[in-house]
C-alpha cells in the first residue's frame, strides 16, 4: 500500500522549507553587500556616525575626553619611572601627549560654548536694554503728546466760555435794552 503524504503535515513543511530559502536568499544578498563596502565606507559612516554624536552631545563629549586624558596618565608610566624598552617609552610619551592635546581640546571646546553662551546672554542684554529704552521713548512721546492736547483742548474750552459768556452777555443787554 503506497500512501502519499498530502496532509496538513506535509503542508507545513513545505511553508517551513520556502520560509528557509527565503532566509537563505536574504543572508546571501546582505554577505554580497558587504562585500561590496570598502574600508573607506566603513570610515566613512565612522566620521558621520562620531561628529553627529559631538554635535548632539557636546558636554558629554569635552568629559569623555578629559576623563580619557586623566586613564591615559594614569595608566601610562610618567617621566619618573624608566621603561625597560625603547619603543615603549616612546609610545607612552605620544599616548601621554596626545592625551594631553585632547584634554585641553575638551577644554578649548568647553571654553569656546562657554564663551558664545556669554557673548548670546550679553547680546540679548543689550537688545532688552535697547527695547526698555525705546519702549520708555515712545511712552514719553505719548506722554508729551497728550499733554499738548489736553493743553489745546483746555485753551479752546477756555476761549469758548469767554465767547459764549460774552454773547451771553450782550443778548442780555439786547433783552434789557427791547424791555426798558
Amino acid at each position: 500500500m503506497d500512501t502519499a503524504d498530502t496532509g496538513p503535515a506535509n503542508g507545513a513543511a513545505t511553508k517551513d522549507e520556502q520560509r528557509r530559502e527565503e532566509l537563505r536568499e536574504k543572508i546571501a544578498a546582505s554577505e554580497a553587500r558587504l562585500e561590496e563596502r570598502s574600508l573607506g565606507d566603513y570610515a566613512r559612516e565612522a566620521r558621520d556616525t562620531a561628529t553627529g554624536f559631538v554635535r548632539e552631545h557636546p558636554i558629554a563629549t569635552v568629559g569623555a575626553a578629559l576623563a580619557l586624558g586623566v586613564v591615559l596618565a594614569a595608566i601610562i608610566p610618567g617621566p619618573g619611572r624608566r621603561l625597560t624598552k625603547r619603543v615603549g617609552h616612546q609610545v607612552s610619551d605620544r599616548a601621554t601627549a596626545l592625551a594631553a592635546i585632547a584634554a585641553e581640546m575638551g577644554i578649548a571646546y568647553g571654553s569656546s560654548l562657554m564663551g558664545a553662551a556669554s557673548s548670546a546672554a550679553r547680546t540679548g542684554q543689550d537688545k532688552l536694554e535697547d527695547l526698555g529704552d525705546s519702549l520708555g521713548d515712545s511712552a514719553r512721546n505719548v506722554r508729551r503728546e497728550a499733554s499738548h492736547r489736553a493743553a489745546k483742548a483746555s485753551d479752546s474750552a477756555a476761549s469758548l466760555k469767554r465767547n459764549v459768556g460774552r454773547k451771553a452777555g450782550r443778548a442780555a443787554r439786547d433783552i434789557r435794552a427791547r424791555i426798558s
